[in-house]
């Protein structure tokens, strides 16, 4: 019997896929090495499976690039109410409480970002800050009442100005079409996420129950806190000063609650329509 020759299996040539072995040790159509099968370290080829080396696998950008970010962006929503209505108030109390400035001068200080704030989107945009302008008003009314002093019952109704302030802004809004407690009502509606914030500009924009829900929404505030001020200023001047010391703020949050508890008859659809838009987007 001829003796069988033993060839190493990583020298031996490969057939080609018509069974055949190239001759001269050539590689075959497929095999390792070839044009077809080149790729990874060899460089330029084309990876296992037909898939190009300089294309990332699905999912991944190129170039080791990390996805892009679709995080809800809730800082960005709530800017505008940080920067009108926080800062002000954070430097009225700063200057108040830590270096002992006096009450108006406070006022007066805190009232500079507000007052910029409405001159710049008067000058740039043709168009009037709300935000801004309710709390320049507030902080002006302030200045105002802060020269009463003496009377105990005149230092009970100042807070009344301040509540009418708010509530008179906010149903002038609403008579400007421009509802004032959207710009809160919206960043917890849309809570920061990207398709339900698109949801609301386009139902704020196509809808008109929509618009009319905002409005109906900023009035129900206005009238409540208007009603808050006009309960406090009755209180001031009918009931004793030692009850409305306690009984002003309870007049508050009980006018803050009404206002929640109300305000869910619009909120509630205005929920629900922005839902159904989000997710027909």
């Amino acid at each position: 019997m001829a003796a069988t020759q033993i060839q190493n299996p990583e020298t031996a040539p490969m057939p080609d896929r018509r069974g055949q072995v190239p001759a001269d040790g050539a590689p075959a159509d497929g095999a390792p090495g070839s044009d077809a099968f080149a790729g990874g370290e060899a460089g330029g080829g084309a990876l296992a499976g037909g898939a190009p080396a300089d294309r990332a696998p699905a999912g991944r950008i190129p170039g080791g690039r990390a996805s892009v970010d679709r995080r809800p962006d809730l800082a960005g929503t709530l800017r505008p109410l940080a920067i009108d209505i926080g800062i002000p108030l954070g430097t009225y109390y700063l200057l108040r409480d830590a270096f002992g400035v006096s009450l108006w001068l406070s006022l007066a200080l805190s009232s500079i970002g507000p007052a910029v704030r409405s001159i710049a989107g008067l000058v740039a945009d043709r168009r009037l800050n709300l935000l801004a302008v309710l709390m320049l008003a507030v902080n002006l009314a302030g200045i105002g009442i802060s020269f009463l002093t003496g009377d105990p019952r005149a230092m009970i109704a100042k807070d009344s100005v301040v509540s009418s302030v708010i509530a008179f802004a906010i149903l002038g809004s609403v008579m400007l079409r421009r509802p004032l407690m959207s710009a809160g009502l919206k960043p917890y509606m849309t809570r920061g996420k990207a398709e339900r914030i698109a949801a609301w500009d386009r139902l704020s924009m196509a809808s008109a129950r929509f618009r009319r829900l905002e409005l109906a929404f900023s009035t129900i505030w206005g009238l409540a806190l208007l009603a808050e001020c006009s309960a406090r200023l009755v209180g001031a001047y009918t009931l004793p000063v030692t009850t409305m010391v306690w009984l002003g703020t309870v007049m508050t949050l009980g006018s803050i609650g009404v206002a929640i508890v109300a305000g869910g008859a619009a909120a509630g659809p205005i929920q629900k329509m922005i839902d159904a838009e989000a997710a027909a987007s």
